[in-house]
């Protein structure tokens, strides 16, 4: 199996625990470390995996070298650091396409994804005995023609005794948090005359290659078979057989018919062969058939709303006004600095979900929290400065100083964290003024109270901080226009919209390919259902704002000479209101049906019902009977809705933020475990960019 490491019986963990621990076993040989029987994190090549007993390792690590790709690095990057690199016994971290020295006297983990060139380089690094063995581990499957070729390379060389395991890892996607993930970038196209590093092709997004008509039928074919592979490898490492449900006729659907059959494929492997336990090993504790998890697939086009609004929580900022990749957070001004948001980082983990004020506060409070212990520290030893420790009188404060010493790493460590979101959360505060995002997010979360009057005063207002720029005109319009029922918008305000947009210096092509698209396929109003569409505002010295000037004047305190005394002074404070999205609402009508809305509910129980596990009926699995929870799309809704406590949400086309944010609200709150994640994770600009794209080439 691939992915995870993990106890028949412990406590449920998160789609990024379970990528990491299976990391840390690849890391180690896939040699777990724990004496329990556990599932072997890897499986060989064209056959299963097999539960094992391994002693406890003692002694010293075994030193080794990493050898990775492009693709393999950006997995590894999310989730682990140098560091802990180094904890594993790695000293050496290449690039495989590199120029690298012999080291004969150290074994190498290949972590890589199964491509012809890269089958090819390790038999050339095989055939010059490079290291002393070979552990090779494919992020995905490896398939049987390169299977061969390297078998081919191995033998006619005579290298077969360096490889110590080859292995499947079923690892291709990428957890930046624990409920969050999206699958690897496809590679791109190589030629001849390409060069490693060169831009020469960037790859194409899902939602581009999905919705353009200059897609041909193989590209969208072998993009279906690529997520559903990815999809398949997420799956695989939570490791329980999912119910799969989407709607019917768009890609979601197609692939979750292949990924219908793929784990059918796994579990059927698993029975024939002899002695070797399947990939959902974990499911043979007995308990998963009493409460099956949910695999929900949805299509992009389900809500374009979400993913060009205006956030108003911290995670959704950050991906709006900041660069944020693999979890580094990039600030540009006043110079530019990056920031990685790992999981070590109990700020973020704590604070991305909430609205930006109340992170404000948060960060005053933990500010104050850090100087009242660096103060009890300084006091007991007689320092002046945490940085003086050293300093102090061994014979006469031991006992302090051991004290000192044992919260000291601590304390540095709260520092750096708290100093990263400081500097993060003061631009975030420029761009917040000088956009006017709170503005902007006040009126789209009462979107549906907007007219064209209204939408048009607020595009031609003029504000003393700036104008509002093109691109967030631009999203207003769109989030104005998508959340209108049909032909409410009359076409002479259509054209005065645009024209106000051309005349801010906006680029209509995205507005004009969504009215298009409209048009033809009467795409679905992104209304939200459940909750007042009016923003909570709280008066002028609430508790947010209390927290909001406290920050402001830490701020001032901090950051004198740059002028932002008055930084906070305009921006308004208020909690988003409580509704939910679309895809939230999909949800909650699919794995708590006794909650949801009857509208809802007669929008999903069309939807088509696939369980791995049944047997086999007409229409490869597609049909059952009406009288239960079979493999089938047939029978009534009503039979086919079930009670789910933890579900996957993928969203083919691309995730966002502020979808995620939303629907992770809605689990707090309902208790239920949800992991979401898409194709790619795409911040509202390049959205917007990816509709400009498909406007040019629909025109």
């Amino acid at each position: 199996m691939a992915s995870t490491a993990l106890k028949h019986a412990t406590a449920p963990t998160t789609l990024q625990q379970a990528q990491t621990a299976a990391l840390l076993a690849l890391l180690n040989l896939n040699a777990p470390s724990d004496p329990s029987p556990i599932q072997r994190p890897g499986t060989p090549s064209g056959k299963a995996s097999t539960g094992i007993k391994v002693p406890t390792v003692t002694g010293p690590p075994v030193w080794k070298v990493l050898v990775l790709d492009q693709q393999t690095k950006d997995v590894l990057a999310t989730v682990l650091r140098v560091q802990d690199l180094r904890d594993v016994g790695v000293t050496l971290h290449v690039q495989l396409h590199s120029l690298r020295p012999p080291l004969p006297d150290v074994p190498a983990i290949y972590f890589v994804a199964p491509t012809l060139d890269n089958v090819r380089r390790i038999a050339e690094d095989l055939d010059k005995c490079l290291y002393e063995s070979f552990h090779l581990n494919f992020v995905g499957p490896l398939p049987r023609a390169l299977l061969e070729e390297l078998a081919a390379s191995v033998a006619s060389a005579g290298t077969g005794d360096l490889v110590e395991q080859v292995l499947d890892q079923y690892l291709s996607f990428i957890a930046p948090s624990p409920s969050l993930f999206s699958l690897l970038s496809p590679l791109p196209p190589t030629t001849p005359s390409s060069q490693p590093g060169s831009s020469q092709a960037q790859p194409v997004t899902s939602y581009t290659l999905l919705n353009s008509p200059s897609s041909t039928e193989q590209q969208i074919e072998e993009e279906i078979e690529r997520i559903s592979n990815g999809l398949f490898s997420a799956v695989v490492t939570m490791g329980h057989v999912p119910i799969i449900r989407a709607p019917k006729g768009n890609a979601a659907e197609m692939i979750a018919k292949k990924l219908d059959i793929k784990i059918r494929d796994a579990i059927l492997s698993a029975s024939r062969t002899h002695g070797t336990t399947s990939l959902f090993a974990q499911d043979a504790s007995g308990l998963s058939n009493l409460q099956r998890p949910l695999l929900l697939i949805l299509d992009r086009n389900v809500d374009l709303v979400s993913m060009i609004s205006h956030g108003w929580t911290y995670q959704a900022l950050v991906s709006d006004c900041l660069e944020i990749k693999l979890n580094r957070v990039v600030v540009t001004q006043p110079q530019k600095r990056s920031y990685d948001l790992d999981s070590k980082d109990f700020f973020w983990a704590k604070n991305a979900p909430n609205p930006f004020p109340q992170v404000a506060e948060e960060i005053d409070t933990e500010l104050n929290k850090y100087k009242q212990d660096a103060a009890e520290i300084t006091r007991s030893t007689g320092v002046n400065d945490v940085n003086d420790i050293s300093q102090i009188d061994v014979s006469s404060n031991a006992a302090h100083l051991k004290t000192a010493i044992t919260q000291l790493p601590e304390l540095t460590a709260r520092k750096a964290v708290l100093d990263t979101h400081m500097n993060i959360a003061t631009a975030l505060l420029e761009q917040i003024k000088k956009r006017a995002l709170d503005e902007l997010f006040s009126t789209e979360e009462a979107i549906s109270k907007q007219t064209v009057a209204s939408i048009l005063e607020m595009l031609r207002s003029p504000r003393p901080s700036g104008t509002l720029t093109p691109e967030d005109k631009l999203r207003l319009v769109l989030v104005f226009y998508l959340s209108s029922p049909d032909n409410a918008i009359a076409k002479d305000d259509i054209v005065e919209l645009e024209k106000e947009l051309k005349n801010a210096g906006a680029n209509t092509e995205s507005f004009e390919y969504v009215r298009r698209t409209r048009e033809i396929s009467r795409m679905t109003v992104a209304t939200a259902i459940g909750g007042t569409s009016t923003p909570v505002l709280g008066a002028g010295q609430g508790e947010l704002f209390r927290g909001f000037t406290a920050f402001g004047n830490r701020l001032t305190d901090r950051l004198k000479e740059g002028g932002l005394d008055n930084l906070i002074s305009g921006v308004k404070n208020f909690l988003p209101a409580n509704k939910l999205l679309p895809v939230t609402r999909i949800t909650e009508a699919i794995m708590d049906s006794s909650a949801a809305s009857n509208q809802s509910l007669q929008e999903t129980d069309d939807y088509i019902f696939l369980d791995p596990r049944a047997p086999r009926h007409t229409g490869l699995g597609l049909s059952g009977g009406p009288g239960g929870p079979g493999g089938g799309a047939s029978g009534t809704g009503r039979a086919k809705r079930m009670a789910f406590a933890e579900g996957m949400v993928f969203i083919v086309g691309g995730a966002g933020y502020v979808e995620y944010g939303n629907l992770e609200e809605w689990a707090a709150k309902t208790g239920k475990r949800v992991t979401y994640g898409g194709t790619e994770i795409i911040d509202p600009g390049a959205f917007v960019s990816i509709l400009q794209d498909l406007g040019r080439s629909t025109a």
